[in-house]
């Protein structure tokens, strides 16, 4: 048994195909000593409404959900932290997880702190714990897709709808995206076989020219979306990384195999 911290689009589709206890936020004492948590914001932008936000809900809240374990269960539990290749930040490509990490923005930072942390308190009181640093995640039922988080999926419903579209870098740099069900696979894969106190890119480790992707979904709908190469925004280009893709080595020596390739889920999505 599993028991789940945080309920949104990957974590709802983890709980949908294994048997889970749900902890929304509201309740940050756990249930089971196995943890999976996924409580977390969701981009760097929240430094111009919020600019405690992320360090209150990556980092405080983290540390009451580890405080709350340990005087429910000791040190007799196991904690699965869902971390981001935000994480990565300006480093040598494909990134390993034992690549030099170095996040630029809030939210990119803190995700950072928390691994340190949550390392720092598990070896501390000798409580088991994973990292696992998901690429980006597509999936249907993300329902909070926008210019700021999860920007593929937003672009796909704008060139479905013949709306004008910005490229930055003239699309001319690499993601590796997977598909939602693929991931909480994975997920699933390392949280039950992966190696006690160790960090696990997921990822399909296919890198792919974002140009190239939204060529195909032009095509795929035969829109008639206007493209238009911009530069590249000032805090985009201060805090975002340009191109992104992590080695999945370690996930597969766990027997991991994909289901989907990038153009099956991009059908799926259009």
């Amino acid at each position: 048994m599993v028991n789940l911290f945080g309920h949104g689009f990957i974590g709802k589709e983890y709980s949908a195909k294994y048997n889970c206890i749900v902890n929304t936020r509201d309740n940050l004492i756990p249930k089971h000593n196995k943890i999976l948590y996924f409580i977390s914001t969701v981009d760097n932008y929240n430094i111009y409404t919020n600019p405690y936000l992320d360090i209150e809900t990556n980092l405080i809240t983290l540390i009451n959900v580890l405080e709350n374990a340990r005087k429910k269960f000791n040190s007799n539990f196991e904690f699965n932290f869902i971390s981001s290749w935000f994480v990565y930040g300006e480093t040598d490509l494909p990134a390993t997880e034992n690549s030099v990490c170095t996040p630029k923005g809030f939210y990119s930072i803190t995700k950072k702190a928390a691994e340190d942390l949550l390392i720092s308190y598990c070896n501390t009181y000798s409580i088991k714990y994973r990292i696992l640093r998901l690429a980006n995640i597509l999936g249907k039922t993300d329902n909070k897709v926008s210019k700021k988080k999860n920007a593929l999926q937003y672009l796909i419903n704008e060139i479905k709808n013949n709306n004008k579209i910005e490229l930055y870098y003239e699309g001319m740099f690499y993601r590796d995206y997977m598909d939602v069900e693929d991931a909480v696979q994975a997920i699933n894969l390392v949280i039950n076989n992966g190696h006690d106190n160790d960090i696990y890119n997921i990822g399909n480790g296919d890198p792919i020219l974002f140009k190239d992707i939204i060529q195909y979904i032009v095509n795929k709908t035969k829109s008639s979306s206007e493209i238009i190469m911009v530069n590249n925004k000032d805090f985009h280009g201060k805090i975002q990384v340009k191109s992104m893709y992590m080695d999945n080595s370690k996930l597969k020596s766990l027997g991991f195999k994909k289901n989907y390739s990038i153009f099956e889920t991009l059908d799926k999505l259009i």
